[in-house]
Protein backbone atom coordinates (compact mmCIF):
# COMPACT_ATOMS: atom_id res chain seq x y z
CA UNK A 1 0.00 0.00 0.00
CA UNK A 2 2.83 2.39 0.96
CA UNK A 3 6.53 2.28 0.06
CA UNK A 4 7.67 2.50 3.70
CA UNK A 5 6.35 2.82 7.25
CA UNK A 6 7.50 6.46 7.22
CA UNK A 7 5.29 7.14 4.20
CA UNK A 8 2.39 5.25 5.84
CA UNK A 9 2.70 7.34 9.04
CA UNK A 10 2.52 10.51 6.94
CA UNK A 11 -0.59 9.11 5.23
CA UNK A 12 -2.13 8.38 8.66
CA UNK A 13 -1.51 12.00 9.65
CA UNK A 14 -3.21 13.22 6.47
CA UNK A 15 -6.18 10.90 7.04
CA UNK A 16 -6.56 12.20 10.59
CA UNK A 17 -6.74 15.79 9.29
CA UNK A 18 -9.43 14.79 6.75
CA UNK A 19 -11.30 12.96 9.50
CA UNK A 20 -11.28 16.01 11.79
CA UNK A 21 -12.46 18.16 8.88
CA UNK A 22 -15.46 15.89 8.17
CA UNK A 23 -16.40 15.54 11.86
CA UNK A 24 -16.08 19.32 12.24
CA UNK A 25 -18.92 19.79 9.72
CA UNK A 26 -21.36 18.50 12.35
CA UNK A 27 -19.59 18.68 15.73
CA UNK A 28 -18.55 22.12 16.96
CA UNK A 29 -15.64 22.20 19.44
CA UNK A 30 -15.03 19.09 21.61
CA UNK A 31 -11.55 18.86 20.01
CA UNK A 32 -10.06 16.88 22.91
CA UNK A 33 -12.96 14.39 22.89
CA UNK A 34 -12.70 13.82 19.12
CA UNK A 35 -8.93 13.47 19.45
CA UNK A 36 -9.27 10.82 22.17
CA UNK A 37 -11.91 8.83 20.26
CA UNK A 38 -9.86 8.80 17.01
CA UNK A 39 -6.71 7.90 19.01
CA UNK A 40 -8.54 4.91 20.53
CA UNK A 41 -9.77 3.81 17.08
CA UNK A 42 -6.25 3.74 15.61
CA UNK A 43 -5.06 1.97 18.78
CA UNK A 44 -7.88 -0.60 18.54
CA UNK A 45 -9.41 0.39 21.90
CA UNK A 46 -12.89 1.10 23.25
CA UNK A 47 -14.06 4.43 24.72
CA UNK A 48 -16.42 5.34 27.57
CA UNK A 49 -17.83 8.86 27.04
CA UNK A 50 -19.00 10.42 30.31
CA UNK A 51 -21.00 13.66 30.28
CA UNK A 52 -24.31 15.26 31.18
CA UNK A 53 -27.25 14.89 28.74
CA UNK A 54 -27.44 17.13 25.68
CA UNK A 55 -23.72 17.40 24.92
CA UNK A 56 -24.06 15.53 21.58
CA UNK A 57 -22.28 12.37 22.72
CA UNK A 58 -24.54 10.18 20.56
CA UNK A 59 -24.29 12.56 17.60
CA UNK A 60 -20.48 12.55 17.95
CA UNK A 61 -20.30 8.74 17.75
CA UNK A 62 -22.73 8.67 14.83
CA UNK A 63 -20.72 11.33 12.94
CA UNK A 64 -17.42 9.50 13.56
CA UNK A 65 -18.96 6.26 12.25
CA UNK A 66 -20.08 8.09 9.07
CA UNK A 67 -16.64 9.65 8.55
CA UNK A 68 -15.01 6.24 8.99
CA UNK A 69 -17.39 4.59 6.54
CA UNK A 70 -18.05 1.72 8.94
CA UNK A 71 -21.17 -0.27 9.81
CA UNK A 72 -22.76 1.35 12.86
CA UNK A 73 -25.36 0.06 15.34
CA UNK A 74 -26.84 1.87 18.31
CA UNK A 75 -28.13 -0.02 21.36
CA UNK A 76 -30.20 1.90 23.91
CA UNK A 77 -29.39 0.22 27.24
CA UNK A 78 -32.43 -0.16 29.53
CA UNK A 79 -33.09 -2.07 32.79
CA UNK A 80 -35.02 -4.81 30.94
CA UNK A 81 -32.40 -5.41 28.22
CA UNK A 82 -31.30 -9.06 28.09
CA UNK A 83 -27.90 -10.41 26.89
CA UNK A 84 -29.64 -12.06 23.88
CA UNK A 85 -31.00 -8.62 22.88
CA UNK A 86 -27.48 -7.43 22.07
CA UNK A 87 -25.59 -10.65 21.26
CA UNK A 88 -28.30 -12.43 19.27
CA UNK A 89 -30.14 -15.69 19.80
CA UNK A 90 -30.97 -19.01 18.21
CA UNK A 91 -34.38 -19.41 16.61
CA UNK A 92 -36.14 -22.38 15.10
CA UNK A 93 -36.40 -21.88 11.34
CA UNK A 94 -38.93 -23.34 8.87
CA UNK A 95 -36.75 -26.43 8.43
CA UNK A 96 -37.10 -27.12 12.19
CA UNK A 97 -33.39 -26.34 12.69
CA UNK A 98 -31.82 -23.85 15.03
CA UNK A 99 -30.45 -20.81 13.26
CA UNK A 100 -28.41 -18.03 14.88
CA UNK A 101 -29.85 -14.54 14.43
CA UNK A 102 -27.11 -11.93 14.93
CA UNK A 103 -27.75 -9.13 17.42
CA UNK A 104 -26.74 -5.45 17.11
CA UNK A 105 -23.22 -6.25 18.43
CA UNK A 106 -22.39 -7.50 14.92
CA UNK A 107 -21.22 -4.14 13.57
CA UNK A 108 -17.90 -2.26 13.31
CA UNK A 109 -18.91 0.48 15.71
CA UNK A 110 -21.41 -0.23 18.47
CA UNK A 111 -22.80 2.69 20.45
CA UNK A 112 -23.78 1.41 23.90
CA UNK A 113 -26.00 4.32 24.91
CA UNK A 114 -26.32 4.84 28.70
CA UNK A 115 -24.44 1.63 29.40
CA UNK A 116 -24.94 1.92 33.17
CA UNK A 117 -28.75 1.64 32.83
CA UNK A 118 -28.65 -2.10 32.19
CA UNK A 119 -28.14 -4.88 34.78
CA UNK A 120 -24.73 -6.56 35.28
CA UNK A 121 -25.92 -9.68 33.41
CA UNK A 122 -26.22 -7.70 30.16
CA UNK A 123 -23.14 -5.57 30.87
CA UNK A 124 -21.11 -8.78 31.20
CA UNK A 125 -22.31 -9.93 27.75
CA UNK A 126 -20.26 -7.02 26.39
CA UNK A 127 -17.12 -8.18 28.23
CA UNK A 128 -16.34 -11.11 25.94
CA UNK A 129 -17.15 -9.04 22.85
CA UNK A 130 -14.83 -6.20 23.94
CA UNK A 131 -11.92 -8.44 24.91
CA UNK A 132 -12.12 -11.42 22.54
CA UNK A 133 -13.85 -9.68 19.59
CA UNK A 134 -16.25 -12.64 19.50
CA UNK A 135 -19.41 -13.89 21.24
CA UNK A 136 -20.46 -17.35 22.41
CA UNK A 137 -24.07 -18.48 22.05
CA UNK A 138 -25.21 -22.02 22.92
CA UNK A 139 -21.58 -23.19 23.01
CA UNK A 140 -20.87 -21.86 19.53
CA UNK A 141 -18.30 -19.07 19.03
CA UNK A 142 -19.07 -16.31 16.50
CA UNK A 143 -16.35 -13.79 15.52
CA UNK A 144 -17.41 -10.14 15.37
CA UNK A 145 -16.67 -7.94 12.31
CA UNK A 146 -13.22 -6.38 12.11
CA UNK A 147 -12.46 -3.62 13.06
CA UNK A 148 -14.73 -3.63 16.13
CA UNK A 149 -15.18 -0.78 18.63
CA UNK A 150 -17.54 -0.20 21.52
CA UNK A 151 -18.18 3.49 22.19
CA UNK A 152 -20.30 3.71 25.34
CA UNK A 153 -21.98 6.74 26.91
CA UNK A 154 -22.76 7.34 30.56
CA UNK A 155 -24.60 10.12 32.41
CA UNK A 156 -22.70 11.02 35.62
CA UNK A 157 -25.55 12.90 37.33
CA UNK A 158 -28.66 10.77 37.48
CA UNK A 159 -27.73 7.63 39.42
CA UNK A 160 -31.26 6.44 40.24
CA UNK A 161 -32.03 3.14 38.55
CA UNK A 162 -28.45 2.70 37.31
CA UNK A 163 -25.97 -0.13 37.81
CA UNK A 164 -22.35 1.00 38.33
CA UNK A 165 -20.02 -0.60 35.80
CA UNK A 166 -17.91 -3.36 37.40
CA UNK A 167 -14.15 -2.67 37.58
CA UNK A 168 -13.44 -5.54 35.16
CA UNK A 169 -15.74 -3.93 32.59
CA UNK A 170 -14.26 -0.44 33.11
CA UNK A 171 -10.79 -1.89 32.60
CA UNK A 172 -11.79 -3.02 29.08
CA UNK A 173 -12.22 0.61 28.02
CA UNK A 174 -9.00 2.16 26.78
CA UNK A 175 -10.18 5.72 27.50
CA UNK A 176 -12.61 7.25 29.95
CA UNK A 177 -13.32 10.50 28.10
CA UNK A 178 -14.99 13.39 29.89
CA UNK A 179 -17.35 15.39 27.65
CA UNK A 180 -17.63 18.93 29.00
CA UNK A 181 -19.93 21.87 28.28
CA UNK A 182 -19.10 23.88 25.14
CA UNK A 183 -17.65 27.40 25.43
CA UNK A 184 -19.98 30.38 24.84
CA UNK A 185 -18.69 30.84 21.25
CA UNK A 186 -19.06 27.11 20.50
CA UNK A 187 -22.60 27.04 21.88
CA UNK A 188 -23.52 30.02 19.69
CA UNK A 189 -22.27 28.11 16.64
CA UNK A 190 -24.16 24.95 17.68
CA UNK A 191 -27.45 26.81 18.18
CA UNK A 192 -27.00 28.71 14.91
CA UNK A 193 -26.35 25.50 12.96
CA UNK A 194 -29.09 23.40 14.58
CA UNK A 195 -31.90 25.95 14.35
CA UNK A 196 -31.58 26.48 10.58
CA UNK A 197 -32.61 24.14 7.76
CA UNK A 198 -29.06 23.47 6.57
CA UNK A 199 -27.84 19.89 7.04
CA UNK A 200 -24.19 18.93 6.68
CA UNK A 201 -23.19 15.81 4.75
CA UNK A 202 -20.37 13.77 6.25
CA UNK A 203 -18.32 11.87 3.67
CA UNK A 204 -16.38 8.70 4.56
CA UNK A 205 -12.63 9.36 4.40
CA UNK A 206 -11.16 6.04 5.57
CA UNK A 207 -12.19 2.40 5.13
CA UNK A 208 -12.18 -0.52 7.58
CA UNK A 209 -9.22 -2.12 5.72
CA UNK A 210 -7.20 1.09 6.09
CA UNK A 211 -8.00 1.29 9.82
CA UNK A 212 -6.76 -2.31 10.28
CA UNK A 213 -3.61 -1.46 8.29
CA UNK A 214 -2.92 1.64 10.43
CA UNK A 215 -3.51 -0.36 13.63
CA UNK A 216 -0.78 -2.81 12.54
CA UNK A 217 1.45 0.13 11.58
CA UNK A 218 1.09 1.58 15.11
CA UNK A 219 2.09 -1.79 16.62
CA UNK A 220 5.26 -1.82 14.45
CA UNK A 221 6.24 1.69 15.52
CA UNK A 222 9.54 1.67 17.46
CA UNK A 223 9.62 2.93 21.06
CA UNK A 224 12.69 3.80 23.14
CA UNK A 225 13.37 1.73 26.28
CA UNK A 226 13.26 4.80 28.55
CA UNK A 227 9.75 5.70 27.27
CA UNK A 228 8.59 2.10 27.80
CA UNK A 229 10.11 2.18 31.30
CA UNK A 230 8.32 5.49 32.04
CA UNK A 231 4.91 4.14 30.89
CA UNK A 232 5.17 0.94 32.96
CA UNK A 233 6.58 2.92 35.91
CA UNK A 234 3.69 5.39 35.75
CA UNK A 235 1.10 2.59 36.01
CA UNK A 236 3.16 1.05 38.83
CA UNK A 237 3.16 4.32 40.78
CA UNK A 238 -0.65 4.18 41.10
CA UNK A 239 -0.58 0.94 43.15
CA UNK A 240 -0.73 1.66 46.88
CA UNK A 241 1.53 -0.42 49.12
CA UNK A 242 3.94 -1.26 46.26
CA UNK A 243 7.59 -0.14 46.02
CA UNK A 244 6.96 2.50 43.32
CA UNK A 245 3.93 4.09 45.01
CA UNK A 246 4.29 7.73 46.09
CA UNK A 247 3.29 8.98 49.56
CA UNK A 248 0.19 10.61 48.03
CA UNK A 249 -0.88 7.34 46.37
CA UNK A 250 -0.43 5.39 49.63
CA UNK A 251 -2.45 8.00 51.49
CA UNK A 252 -5.32 8.54 49.05
CA UNK A 253 -5.79 5.45 46.84
CA UNK A 254 -7.26 2.09 47.77
CA UNK A 255 -6.62 0.52 44.35
CA UNK A 256 -4.32 1.21 41.39
CA UNK A 257 -4.14 0.52 37.65
CA UNK A 258 -3.35 -2.96 36.34
CA UNK A 259 -1.00 -4.10 33.55
CA UNK A 260 -3.63 -3.29 30.88
CA UNK A 261 -3.07 0.39 31.72
CA UNK A 262 0.66 -0.02 30.90
CA UNK A 263 -0.22 -1.60 27.53
CA UNK A 264 -2.67 1.20 26.68
CA UNK A 265 -0.19 3.90 27.77
CA UNK A 266 2.35 2.52 25.28
CA UNK A 267 -0.09 2.02 22.37
CA UNK A 268 -1.81 5.36 23.10
CA UNK A 269 1.56 7.16 23.15
CA UNK A 270 2.45 5.61 19.78
CA UNK A 271 -0.81 6.84 18.20
CA UNK A 272 -0.40 10.29 19.79
CA UNK A 273 3.12 10.52 18.35
CA UNK A 274 1.95 9.39 14.89
CA UNK A 275 -0.88 11.94 14.85
CA UNK A 276 1.61 14.67 15.79
CA UNK A 277 3.93 13.80 12.90
CA UNK A 278 6.53 11.93 14.99
CA UNK A 279 8.03 8.57 14.06
CA UNK A 280 8.55 7.37 17.64
CA UNK A 281 6.81 8.34 20.91
CA UNK A 282 8.51 10.20 23.75
CA UNK A 283 7.57 10.73 27.42
CA UNK A 284 5.36 13.71 26.51
CA UNK A 285 3.21 11.37 24.38
CA UNK A 286 2.71 9.02 27.35
CA UNK A 287 1.71 12.00 29.51
CA UNK A 288 -0.73 13.22 26.82
CA UNK A 289 -2.81 10.02 27.06
CA UNK A 290 -2.29 9.25 30.77
CA UNK A 291 -5.35 11.04 32.20
CA UNK A 292 -8.12 9.31 30.15
CA UNK A 293 -6.33 5.94 30.51
CA UNK A 294 -5.79 6.08 34.30
CA UNK A 295 -8.93 8.03 35.30
CA UNK A 296 -11.21 4.98 35.58
CA UNK A 297 -8.55 2.54 36.78
CA UNK A 298 -7.69 4.05 40.15
CA UNK A 299 -10.00 4.06 43.16
CA UNK A 300 -9.86 6.77 45.84
CA UNK A 301 -10.29 5.94 49.52
CA UNK A 302 -12.51 7.78 52.04
CA UNK A 303 -9.65 10.02 53.14
CA UNK A 304 -9.18 11.36 49.59
CA UNK A 305 -12.92 12.04 49.26
CA UNK A 306 -13.08 13.73 52.66
CA UNK A 307 -10.09 15.98 51.88
CA UNK A 308 -11.40 16.82 48.38
CA UNK A 309 -8.66 15.12 46.35
CA UNK A 310 -9.98 14.23 42.89
CA UNK A 311 -8.74 11.37 40.71
CA UNK A 312 -7.52 13.98 38.20
CA UNK A 313 -5.44 15.87 40.79
CA UNK A 314 -3.82 12.63 41.99
CA UNK A 315 -2.90 11.67 38.37
CA UNK A 316 -1.54 15.19 37.71
CA UNK A 317 0.60 14.77 40.84
CA UNK A 318 2.09 11.57 39.40
CA UNK A 319 2.84 13.28 36.07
Amino acid sequence: MYASDKEALEALNAKQQQLLQEIGKVIVGQDQVIREVTTAIFAGGHVLLVGVPGLAKTLLVNTIAQALGLQFNRVQFTPDLMPSDIVGSEILNEQRQFQFMKGPLFANIVLADEINRTPPKTQSALLEAMQERSVTVAGQNYPLPSPFFVLATQNPIEQEGTYPLPEAQLDRFMFNTWVDYPTHAEELSVVKATTSDVTATVNPVISGEEILFFQQLIRRMPIADNVLEYAVGLAGKTRPGRERATAEVNAYLSWGAGPRASQYLVVGAKVNAALNGKYSPDIADVQAVALPILRHRIVRNYKAEAEGHTVESIIQGLL
